[in-house]
């Protein structure tokens, strides 16, 4: 099984991903990030598009490297990872899917205005807030299509609380 956490910038991917793998025996944290940071190192700039997602390589070493992950029955990855382009959802989500793994997704939603203070109070660079703040719109218009639920409520609401309903929905 695999867990994605999807959600806008500020939603709380990373921390409520975190808070499951603490949570279940078996799980572990894979960001499909990393994967862009290294492609980024690797292609020459003016090959790499603002946004890793747009490399079909990105999508498909993503795809390969959770299908690896995903083998041992004992392991659960969690994926902390936005992914709002519904051509690219269905390319990975349903990659995985036709692999035959068992992909639980779960989008955290939470007020426009909860996500622009969440991401202000993150520890990113300037640069990197202002990019998360320009998404929100369009992550928020996205992952109200159907293709996008489960939708897990994050508004006051404890990480605790949100995890514990995630697991229960497991």
């Amino acid at each position: 099984m695999v867990v994605w956490i999807n959600g806008a910038f500020g939603a709380g991917k990373t921390t409520m991903a975190r808070r499951l793998v603490r949570m279940r025996r078996g799980a572990w944290l894979f960001d499909p990030e990393q994967i862009g940071f290294m492609l980024r190192k690797l292609l020459p700039r003016d090959q790499q598009p603002p946004d890793f997602q747009d490399l079909p390589i990105w999508r498909e070493m993503t795809v390969d490297a959770l299908t690896a992950a995903a083998a041992d029955p004992s392991r659960m990855p969690v994926v902390p990872m936005t992914l709002v382009n519904p051509d690219y959802f269905r390319e990975i989500v349903g990659g995985l899917r036709d692999r035959g793994i068992d992909v639980r997704h779960f989008s955290l939603v939470a007020s426009p205005a909860t996500l622009r203070r969440r991401i202000r109070w993150r520890a990113d660079w300037p640069s990197s807030r202002r990019w998360a703040l320009a998404q929100l719109e369009r992550c928020a218009s996205a992952l109200a299509e159907p293709e996008f639920a489960i939708h897990i409520p994050t508004d006051e609401r404890g990480i605790a609380e949100i995890a514990q309903d995630i697991l229960t929905r497991l």
